[in-house]
């Protein structure tokens, strides 16, 4: 059996760990297996860049945090437009792949890894993937491996806030990663005990959230505690185009939006507003014991689709029991937060506001 395996887009800290799931379980239940490991993503696979792996490249790697054969962003929306050479990128990766007379490709990667994986399949190549995103957005799954050890490293983060905001009173952003979906930001923000929490599917009132810093004030608190997902967005710009919204992203004199909604704080209370961006720290580091738990399991559950020949799907966890869901249902969806979820709702029964 000769099984390929890819890491694509961002990093995160159980790649290494999942990987090892993988190819554990194939050398434990298949005789003879060879597993080729493509350098850099989907770049390896379209020019051929791989390293034929062993057993011994899979051993110590669990609490390895990144990615020991490398990563790339391949934009999915550019997987058909042609290479610098003029090149097909589809038909150099489906070369590739028949060149070395792979059974399978494994591919750990996110919502646009996903749908490449998925594009791949629709051209008649055997695809296992596997949900790696610290978002936790992609759809069909409970949960995504290295969302919890970023939740982990935000939470810290949050938490270092919080005693130099008491000693000096001030109002405190911590701005979290996620673009288009609030997942790490609302489990950051309700771990640490934020105070105002900003997340893209709940656009905010800027007006709201200074209400809210004004109670705590006036309550007797000295500082309060944003956390802010990189891409929370307000009211207004919520009513803007996406094209009016680039635009106006382009030409902002802020460097994110937690300096914009930092300086509107400002000119609205008067009162000091410090911006901490905790960045790629949260991708970083060695997995937590929850996602070294659940990329084995997943690693494991990829390899018996694989030797079952159960091709054409994700592996994803439902109620602490692995599924397997058709690469058609996953790609291209994001699973998003419901405003009217039951957990948006016990945060602000907490007393959390989130600017609505």
């Amino acid at each position: 059996m000769k099984v390929g395996i890819l890491t694509s887009g961002g990093d995160c800290q159980s790649l290494n760990a999942t990987m090892r799931g993988v190819a554990k379980t194939l050398y434990n239940k298949v005789k003879n297996v060879e597993i080729i490991g493509f350098i850099e993503g989907y770049k390896g696979l379209m020019y051929g860049d791989y390293k034929v792996m062993t057993p011994s490249d899979f051993s110590g790697i669990l609490t390895e945090g990144g990615t020991i054969i490398g990563t790339s962003r391949q934009p999915f929306k550019l997987m058909r437009t042609p290479d610098k050479d003029g090149n097909d990128k589809v038909e150099l990766m489906k070369k590739t792949y028949k060149k070395l007379k792979l059974d399978c490709l494994v591919v750990l990667g996110g919502n646009g890894s996903q749908k490449t994986a998925n594009l791949l399949r629709e051209e008649g190549l055997n695809i296992v993937s596997l949900p790696k995103t610290i978002d936790n957005d992609l759809w069909g799954t409970s949960m995504t491996f290295g969302f919890q050890s970023a939740v982990n490293i935000a939470s810290d983060a949050i938490d270092c806030i919080h005693t130099t905001a008491a000693s000096h009173g001030r109002v405190f952003i911590v701005e979290v990663m996620g673009h288009k979906v609030g997942w790490l930001t609302l489990h950051a923000g309700i771990a640490s005990g934020a105070d105002i929490i900003l997340i893209p599917e709940i656009p905010y009132d800027i007006d709201k959230v200074v209400d809210a810093i004004k109670k705590r004030t006036k309550a007797g608190k000295r500082f309060s505690i944003l956390a802010v997902a990189e891409g929370a967005i307000s009211k207004e710009d919520a009513k803007l185009s996406k094209k009016e919204y680039k635009a106006k992203l382009a030409a902002s004199p802020y460097p994110s939006v937690s300096y914009e909604i930092g300086k509107r704080i400002e000119e609205k209370t008067g009162q000091e507003i410090r911006v901490t961006i905790p960045g790629h720290t949260q991708r970083g580091g060695s997995p937590c014991p929850y996602d070294r738990v659940l990329s084995s399991r997943l690693g494991a559950e990829a390899a018996m689709m694989i030797i079952e020949k159960d091709y054409g799907k994700l592996v994803g966890i439902k109620h602490d029991e692995l599924v397997r869901i058709p690469l058609e249902d996953v790609a291209g969806k994001l699973k998003m937060v419901d405003p009217d979820s039951s957990i948006i709702k016990e945060a602000k029964a907490l007393g959390i506001s989130f600017g609505d």
